[in-house]
């Protein structure tokens, strides 16, 4: 019986009446028309995320130029979304998070030049009116501080982990102002509200930390984060057999969070965690 109905010479199949063959030929295509709309919604669906990942949709781009992006996620959270030329990656979209209270404001990660710092901060400063207390590199990588230097031409505090600060020591990045450097976690006062910005391990790299805002259960992942359905990426400074785990303490610390932002790609909730927990595992169907 093996390959009996596929094989068009089968004395089998041609012995069959023809009621019965009409029949079966239009099982096949049904079940090969009904695939291949399975396989069209998911590729959509994909290219639909990373769409909205770097033109961002009508009703939430607030601000978009060549050099940046900015949606406005929720009444207080802000994704910002830059452009990083890379060799291996081609032009990569680069997401922060902007936390706004009071009248004041935090960012986490730079946009990936001084560009489009530059309108970040004209656009907050003197289009919305609030004052930038704080920016926040997530990790050492350009993405991450790419546009640093001109948050220190308009005199904003940079707050970095130890370990971002030794590993951009390391690498010979120099900057004309000194940052600001914390141990395991860093609270910052927002108006009325807190931003919390914390460390749980190693994963794309040694340093990532990652930020919160409990007032509109927002968590800004930075690239130890991914979209659902995105590849591994960069590994050149990641610790792959932590990065599972890691992420695993990131969901148990936030495990109602509403809004979910990775480094690269679309936003989400958090199935971004368990995605990224999944693509990580070093053994495949265990919880790490």
């Amino acid at each position: 019986m093996n390959g009996l109905f596929f094989k068009p010479d089968n004395e089998y199949f041609y012995g069959l009446n023809d009621n019965f063959k009409m029949k079966y030929s239009k099982l096949l295509l049904l079940i090969f028309t009904g695939l291949s709309l399975v396989s069209y919604k998911h590729s959509s669906a994909k290219a639909n995320r990373a769409t909205r990942a770097i033109h961002g949709t009508v009703s939430d781009t607030v601000y978009k130029s060549g050099n940046l992006i900015i949606r406005k996620l929720s009444a207080h959270i802000y994704q910002h979304i830059s452009f990083l030329y890379t060799e291996s990656f081609g032009k990569v979209a680069c997401n922060g998070m902007v936390v706004v209270n009071d009248n004041k404001s935090v960012i986490f990660d730079t946009p990936a030049n001084d560009t489009g710092s530059a309108e970040l901060i004209d656009y907050l400063v003197k289009t919305k009116k609030y004052k930038i207390i704080a920016v926040i590199p997530t990790h050492f990588h350009e993405d991450c501080v790419g546009g640093l230097e001109k948050f220190n031409e308009n005199n904003i505090t940079c707050y970095a982990s130890n370990k971002t600060i030794e590993l951009l020591n390391k690498k010979g990045r120099q900057f004309s102002k000194p940052i600001q450097g914390f141990d395991e976690s860093l609270v910052l006062q927002v108006g009325n509200k807190k931003v919390n910005v914390r460390y749980f391990g190693e994963g794309h790299t040694k340093d990532n930390v990652v930020g919160y805002f409990a007032a509109d259960n927002a968590v800004f992942g930075g690239c130890l984060i991914k979209e659902l359905d995105a590849g591994k990426g960069y590994l050149g400074d990641a610790n792959v057999p932590e990065w599972s785990k890691t992420v695993n303490k990131v969901k148990q610390a936030y495990p109602d969070a509403k809004i979910v932002i990775p480094g690269h790609g679309e936003i989400g909730g958090t199935a971004l965690f368990d995605y990224t927990i999944k693509l990580f595992l070093t053994k495949p169907g265990k919880t790490p």
